[in-house]
């Protein structure tokens, strides 16, 4: 193969990286190393005087997770927290390099096996703010948290100001309980008036989704979130918004309608703004239109506590933390069960049993015919 039909030796270091770049799941570049000895090396060797180390050197990994979630760009920096597998020592300016490029090769590939996860869950959310709340605290946007309309045989819901003009839109601002989510879907369910004349439902005419970070690395504590939720602080000027989302139409109907994102959406910074554009219901009582909003659920795949980010700067970029012996938990803060690749990955490094790259390989039986070597055989030419 190495000699015949093996596109690494033929087509040089440059152009096989530009067809590693189709790969879809970083992931598969482990498989690929498995394949045989000149892809083994060509993925996974060190080698400071030839090219071998093209993929790790190149940060195919990062490229990768760029390519699927644009998102990534943001990423400013990568560390580990608590690393007790390859502690950094003192070497050489070419060995520290190489344990630089290897970590980051690492932690991307283990963000692009959260990126892919088919794991889908409600997002827990913090109520933030409301653009107008008609009768606060009674209607504020801390009741749209709660499922359906009613709570203890109350009504929930949060209603805006009423306004003669129908297109005047209004907005609701949310924190994730984590700063790093693969949002999915969100879904809205407009509030029928059941205690009004008619039942009448105010419903938007149409959402539009933002996310987003603060524009300045700073703690949010309680009385931050409250300010926020009494109109005391507006928003207008303390979000970026990295993504925008298109309109979606709203049906005037009670039921929880689902708005599934064109793409998934990396979100940094854990903040969403629903954005409700125009209104449909007059109220009878003085003449205005209204918009009021039941409950709000999100759906996405969590990347924590694996994973978290920190805003470093005004510019957007932030910092990329990993954790590697921590464990995804279910909503309700049980632990669900752990990836198998993340454990036996700090089992065996922790244990010093064999190499990284030694170790991925394991992980991934099943080589392909290639040159028929085994897994010794590759080990021993690393």
């Amino acid at each position: 193969m190495e000699n015949c039909s093996d596109f690494l030796h033929w087509l040089g270091t440059d152009v096989s990286i530009k067809i590693l770049m189709y790969l879809e799941d970083s992931s598969d570049l482990v498989r690929v190393s498995s394949v045989s000895r000149s892809w083994h090396q060509f993925v996974l060797r060190k080698d400071f005087d030839t090219s071998l180390y093209a993929v790790i050197g190149n940060g195919l990994c990062k490229l990768l997770c760029l390519r699927r979630f644009p998102e990534v760009s943001s990423v400013a920096r990568v560390i580990e927290i608590n690393n007790k597998i390859e502690p950094m020592g003192v070497g050489s300016n070419n060995s520290m390099e190489w344990e630089s490029l290897k970590r980051d090769h690492r932690v991307y590939a283990f963000f692009a096996q959260g990126l892919m996860s088919f794991m889908i869950k409600d997002c827990s959310l913090n109520a933030i703010s409301a653009s107008s709340t008609d009768n606060y605290p009674e209607e504020s946007i801390q009741n749209t948290l709660v499922p359906g309309d009613r709570d203890e045989e109350r009504p929930s819901y949060w209603s805006s100001e009423g306004k003669s003009d129908p297109s005047v839109p209004e907005t609701l601002t949310y924190k994730l309980i984590t700063n790093l989510w693969v949002i999915t879907e969100i879904s809205v369910q407009p509030f029928q008036a059941y205690f009004q004349v008619g039942v009448p439902i105010y419903s938007a005419k149409a959402v539009r989704f933002r996310m987003g970070h603060l524009r300045s690395p700073m703690e949010i504590g309680s009385d931050f979130l409250d300010g926020f939720a009494a109109d005391r602080i507006s928003v207008d000027d303390k979000f970026t918004w990295t993504y925008t989302s298109p309109e979606f139409p709203m049906a005037q109907e009670k039921s929880l309608q689902k708005f599934k994102l064109p793409e998934p959406v990396l979100c940094f910074g854990g903040f969403l703004q629903i954005e409700l554009l125009g209104r449909v219901q007059r109220q009878e009582m003085d003449g205005l239109f209204y918009i009021c909003v039941a409950h709000v659920q999100v759906m996405g795949r969590p990347l924590v506590p694996s994973f978290d980010v920190e805003m470093i700067d005004l510019s957007g970029k932030c910092m990329l933390k990993y954790y590697p012996e921590a464990e995804f938990s279910t909503s309700e803060g049980e632990p669900s069960a752990p990836s198998s690749l993340r454990t036996l990955t700090a089992r065996f490094m922790q244990r010093g049993v064999m190499s990284w790259e030694q170790m991925i390989l394991n992980l991934f039986p099943g080589n392909a015919a290639g040159d028929n070597e085994s897994d010794e055989e590759l080990f021993a030419s690393s």
